[in-house]
């Protein structure tokens, strides 16, 4: 088979799967998992086999006219190029992870075959997204990711929190893409096609006559979808949804979409200085904020949405300097260690019968328990941290290089120095330094209070099934040996090597070094002065199940463990860190009731006023119509008595005044 065919089969048998999965799901319920799990396993092998073909050389584009649509053509394009090779492995290998974890993850859940189909939908969305080369084909994955996204989040919908979510998803992400597709209405206006090569090409051809605002209309559907400020605040609520979910959203699917779109059009937003900016100043807020607010968290699972927000902050800073080679890098090494880190976290809560961070920490031995999750999740950690040798030190590096690079005027990946501005480098990597001392502080609280807990035996349900910890050693793989291989494949990053400068080096891992030293000593003080159990032991719900999934805690709200459990841990070292900041922090700085004050009030109060005006004055007039036909009726009906005498004397009185009004009439006509 040739190439292109390959990647056409590569979104097509995840859709497929989807399809059959929801119309067999209850009449044939021994296909499920193997049609979960066989169709996206063979996606990635042909995955592989695309990119090794492909080989990090020039772009492979091919294309087939879908139906005239007047003067811009809308085509079924595909366009394979190292990024888009890439991307689709990361893309297959993370959902494969993902079915076949949820196979014992959720093995006992009756929604198991909807919600397989839907990740298969999710996966072939995300697909179609990556290897698309015109951006209406590109629009649809979009869009199909979305609509995926609020059912998956919503699956345990019997929760207010979980409807609420799905529902908070969905707006916020559409919210964002209504702006999107005004920019890609204007582009293809300015350009006179949807294809993304025709577009670069035009760009550089200088063909672009409103790039400011095209660039800012697209970046709204980019910040929606990736989370970004200010529309990033459906991302910690989605942790609602099963942790398996979780991992696919925030390591390969709908929040990596808008980087790699991003990507895939930089030469747009670069022929904008002032759209490289603002990208910059939403980068630089979108890090240094969610970094305080992941260090301010209790839940292990907003812990690290948190962080996958700050993470694409680092991305969209690449971006904004000019390197998509380092934002991919990073968006690659990224979806790794994150999908690790979320599907060791399941393995976690399944075995704490918690998400509580406090909780855990009141919990002695819990990584004896589970030693596949703990090597694992501090493997992952360490990468998140940007520790070497692991992937994340070299593709944040690869950031901050580019920063450095832009800051100092010096050329960068676009081959302009001056379509950069060189506050946008100074902006990106001083906030990224910043970032990088707040990533390695709470990935050192969360490790802390997670497996270095204080107090009773953390309960033993036992080894987790093989499923769930084998998926765990997969990707620890390349959380590991992508970072050192990436710099030795520089055709598959626009063609410059990817390698960390001495300056940035020393600084980036200084500066998280003290950050997890400094958490570290915090954690060590505060729990000498607390006690070695500040607030007593913690003995087991006695209504709680032996071993409590999540979607069993979640659907009944069950405790894991007893009041005292909730309790904040006085020797939480985010508290003492963050000082006055914790509070604040904790609630995402208020940005919900910030949007509740400016948007949802006011919505509802003209809600309100139109149903009022609908209720009291248009149901007036149609309730008076009624009332004054009624009326008539009533007066005729009590005019027919059935006497005759009665008719006849009305009939003469009638024709009395008919006779003394004509003569008054023509009295005055005469007169006049």
């Amino acid at each position: 088979m040739t190439t292109t065919t390959l990647a056409v089969l590569v979104p097509l048998l995840p859709f497929l799967a989807a399809a059959a999965g929801l119309l067999l799901g209850r009449t044939a319920p021994g296909f499920v998992r193997p049609l979960a799990v066989v169709p996206v396993l063979a996606a990635l092998g042909l995955a592989v086999t695309v990119a090794v073909r492909q080989g990090g050389g020039p772009a492979i584009d091919a294309a087939t006219r879908l139906t005239p649509t007047g003067s811009v053509p809308v085509d079924l394009a595909l366009h394979l190029d190292g990024f888009a090779a890439l991307t689709a492995v990361l893309v297959t290998l993370v959902a494969s992870c993902v079915q076949i974890y949820s196979t014992a993850y959720l093995r006992d859940d009756p929604r198991y075959p909807s919600y397989a189909a839907l990740v298969s939908l999710f996966t072939s969305a995300m697909l179609l997204v990556v290897y698309s080369g015109d951006l209406m084909v590109l629009l649809v994955g979009w869009e199909v990711m979305g609509i995926c996204s609020y059912f998956l989040v919503g699956h345990y919908w019997e929760t207010p929190q979980a409807r609420a979510a799905s529902l908070k998803a969905f707006l916020v992400t559409k919210l964002g893409d209504v702006p999107f597709l005004i920019g890609l209405f204007a582009l293809a206006a300015d350009t006179g096609t949807f294809r993304i090569t025709g577009i670069l090409e035009a760009v550089a051809d200088g063909r672009l006559d409103h790039p400011t605002i095209t660039a800012l209309l697209l970046l709204a559907g980019v910040a929606g979808k990736s989370a970004q400020f200010p529309l990033h605040t459906w991302l910690p609520d989605a942790m609602a949804g099963p942790t398996p979910v979780s991992a696919l959203i925030h390591a390969a699917t709908m929040v990596a979409a808008g980087v790699y779109v991003v990507a895939r059009l930089l030469p747009v937003f670069a022929a904008s200085a002032a759209a490289l900016i603002v990208l910059a100043v939403l980068a630089a807020i979108t890090m240094v904020g969610s970094g305080v607010c992941a260090l301010a968290q209790d839940d292990i699972k907003r812990v690290l949405a948190y962080s996958t927000i700050g993470q694409l902050g680092y991305m969209t800073g690449a971006l904004a300097v000019g390197d998509r080679g380092a934002a991919v890098f990073h968006l690659l090494a990224h979806g790794a260690f994150k999908a690790l880190l979320f599907l060791a976290a399941g393995v976690v809560i399944h075995a704490a019968g918690t998400n509580s961070l406090a909780a855990m920490s009141r919990m002695r031995g819990l990584a004896r328990r589970i030693p596949d999750a703990y090597w694992t999740m501090t493997l992952a950690l360490l990468a998140l941290a940007a520790i070497p040798p692991f992937a994340g030190f070299f593709s944040k590096e690869a950031v901050l290089v580019a920063a450095e690079h832009t800051a100092l005027g010096e050329p960068t990946a676009l081959g302009e120095a001056a379509a950069v501005p060189a506050g946008a480098g100074w902006i990106v990597l001083v906030s990224g330094l910043l970032t990088a001392v707040l990533t390695a502080a709470y990935a050192t609280r969360l490790w802390l209070l997670a497996f270095r807990g204080h107090g009773a035996e953390a309960p033993d349900h036992g080894r987790q099934p093989l499923a769930m910890n084998a998926v765990l050693w997969v990707l620890a793989l390349p959380s590991l040996a992508f970072g050192l291989a990436a710099p030795l494949l520089p055709d598959w990053f626009d063609g410059h090597p990817l390698t960390p400068t001495t300056t940035t080096a020393v600084l980036g891992t200084g500066v998280a070094l003290v950050g997890a030293l400094v958490t570290y000593a915090t954690w060590r003080h505060t729990t000498a002065r607390a006690g070695r159990s500040p607030l007593g032991a913690v003995a087991a719900h006695p209504d709680a199940e032996p071993a409590v999934s999540e979607a069993e805690a979640i659907a009944t709200h069950t405790p894991a463990y007893g009041d005292i459990a909730a309790a904040p841990d006085p020797a939480d070292p985010g508290r003492l860190l963050l000082g006055p900041l914790h509070r604040p922090a904790a609630a995402g700085f208020h940005l919900d009731a910030v949007y509740t004050a400016l948007f949802v009030r006011p919505v509802r109060a003209a809600a309100s006023l139109v149903a009022f005006l609908d209720r009291e004055v248009v149901e007036t007039y149609v309730r008076g119509a009624g009332a004054g036909s009624r009326l008539l009726g009533w007066t005729v009906r009590r005019a027919q008595t059935g006497n005759v005498q009665t008719y006849l004397i009305v009939l003469l009185a009638g024709s009395t005044a008919l006779a003394v009004a004509a003569v008054v009439l023509a009295h005055v006509n005469a007169g006049s």
